[in-house]
């Protein structure tokens, strides 16, 4: 199994590209499954959770063509995939295919919409909170879908092949079935109205793509989006927006490192929440024509308390990379959680680099250290691989980060990039 290697104690200097949004990329490829007529996404990241997905809509019959694949094409830009469901020839996604990722169970919307059934197992994907299908479910019941959970899946069925519109109202701000109902109403009879929708940059980018397939959406960046359901949707070309969370990552390496570099293609309007508290805790942020420039000198890092809760607060996607930044911060900062329950395992981790961290609740409290020093660790999540990794850039000797295949599903080239800004970094196969 892959590691990777860490020689901690090198400034950060010079231009690290930001890849296309996972978190994005995933949801505009489902749509596919909602025309006949081929869908184009430019700047599509090199992930595992991408290869994943592809997988998963080759099984539904969708025929992909990739440019940007191989090594050595424009490796620090996204691919261009073009996806074609002219039939979807399996409307079941069986467990083997779902297990591994969460997002590939919002293949039931765009399923059900366009073929009037969808078999689809129950999801899996990182252990940081129990994330129910609820909310999924019980939104598409209220578009008239008969639902039965039945040996590990989820079985859907629309009244005439067709989902009416309706009122849908989410008790709590759900990303995922924000997707999911949106991508369904769009072939819905009659007008949908989603209440308590998610505003994330990621819903906004599905939701222009759809308009673009020929979707009626209104409101999107608001929490309430309306969507008049159309016959048929069309073919469309669509760029993914560049990754925020990715963004704040190297943002927040910089901040702990210290140095001086550009994040080429970044969008600083997604993450005003984050760079303002990063700019307390003492980096100097500038945006640039191409992208956004993070500078730290030698200066102490400032102790802030930050609160963790949905866009266009602070993401949760990048509370263990702050948590890393506040260890070595000159006071104690509390990091409130509010989104998932158990999103603190990486705390454990951080503690073998010898951090100081108290956990009550949902709220843990970080003291910073004089130094933090190399250690053997191992990623428990997605988002908390990467804390290690800022951690480990700023630790005295050399840190292992095992289990990092849960880096390389949200991660484009992290080693590559960080090592052209001077990091001293290694992946070691086997």
């Amino acid at each position: 199994m892959d590691r990777i290697r860490i020689v901690g104690g090198n400034e950060l200097h010079g231009e690290l590209p930001i890849s296309g949004a996972k978190n994005a990329a995933l949801p505009l490829m489902i749509a596919s499954l909602l025309t006949k007529e081929p869908l184009t996404l430019n700047n599509v990241p090199r992930l595992a959770d991408v290869k994943q997905l592809e997988r998963i809509l080759e099984n539904h019959g969708v025929d992909l063509a990739v440019q940007g694949r191989r090594r050595g094409e424009d490796e620090m830009r996204g691919q261009r995939i073009t996806f074609s469901a002219a039939d979807i020839v399996d409307t079941c996604a069986p467990y083997e295919l779902v297990a591994t990722m969460r997002a590939s169970f919002w293949v039931i919307g765009a399923l059900l919409a366009r073929e009037g059934e969808a078999r689809v197992s129950m999801p899996g994907g990182c252990a940081i909170g129990t994330r129910p299908v609820d909310f999924y479910i019980d939104g598409l019941q209220q578009l008239g879908a008969t639902i039965e959970i039945d040996g590990g899946y989820v079985n859907a069925t629309a009244p005439n092949g067709r989902l009416k519109g309706g009122p849908v109202k989410f008790p709590r701000i759900s990303v995922g079935a924000t997707h999911v109902i949106m991508m369904a109403a769009t072939l819905a009879e009659g007008t949908t109205t989603i209440q308590n929708a998610a505003m994330e940059p990621e819903v906004v980018n599905l939701g222009e793509c759809l308009i673009a397939m020929g979707a009626k959406i209104s409101g999107l960046g608001t929490r309430t989006i309306t969507i008049e359901g159309v016959e048929e949707l069309h073919g469309a070309e669509t760029d993914v927006i560049p990754d925020r969370i990715e963004t704040g990552t190297y943002a927040m390496a910089v901040a702990m490192t210290g140095g001086d570099v550009l994040l080429k293609g970044a969008n600083a309007d997604h993450l005003e929440a984050p760079l303002k508290v990063l700019e307390q805790t003492g980096a100097k942020i500038s945006r640039e024509a191409d992208g956004l420039r993070i500078v730290k000198n030698g200066n102490a890092i400032h102790a802030i308390d930050a609160e963790i809760s949905e866009y266009p607060d602070f993401p949760t996607d990048l509370q263990a990379q702050y948590m890393a930044l506040m260890t070595r911060s000159n006071g104690t900062a509390t990091v409130r959680e509010t989104i998932f329950e158990n999103r603190f395992m990486h705390v454990a981790e951080l503690m073998r680099f010898g951090a100081d961290i108290a956990v009550d609740g949902q709220k843990a409290h970080v003291k910073g250290v004089a130094e933090l020093k190399g250690a053997q660790v191992m990623a428990t999540d997605l988002r908390a691989s990467v804390s290690l990794v800022i951690a480990g850039l700023a630790a005295k000797g050399e840190t292992i980060v095992n289990r990092i295949y849960h880096l390389d599903r949200g991660f484009e080239r992290l080693e590559d990039k960080l090592s052209r800004c001077g990091a001293q970094i290694e992946r070691i196969s086997g």
